[in-house]
């Protein structure tokens, strides 16, 4: 890889955090709205995803992500190359009408 070749990374957040009393569901919620706004895509109910310009990015969602964090429960990341991600299969029984088999994600910078 060249100095000037940039490389494209993706930063999953996997997190478990307690909804049973109000408050709890309010931090959770909260915690799902700031992924959301820092332009993570949700991947499953838990788990969210978004790519990085290089490990300076990669860095500094993580610094982002643990400032944000709620005080309870816990949250995990994991940094994969684009090759990587590519390489993920979705596996559906039947498909609900949010997600599709084979389908193509394509994310323009």
């Amino acid at each position: 890889m060249q100095a000037d070749e940039v490389r494209f990374m993706w930063l999953m957040v996997f997190f478990d955090l307690p909804t049973r009393t109000k408050p709890q569901r309010r931090r959770a919620n909260r915690f799902r709205q700031f992924l959301k706004k820092d332009g993570y895509i949700m991947l499953q109910f838990s788990v969210y995803a978004r790519v990085c310009r290089g490990q300076d990015a990669v860095d500094k969602h993580v610094r982002r992500v643990r400032t944000s964090l709620p005080k309870e429960g816990s949250v995990r990341t994991l940094q994969v190359t684009d090759r990587q991600y590519g390489r993920m299969e979705l596996m559906l029984g039947i498909a609900p009408k949010t997600e599709e088999i084979g389908s193509s994600q394509m994310v323009l910078l």
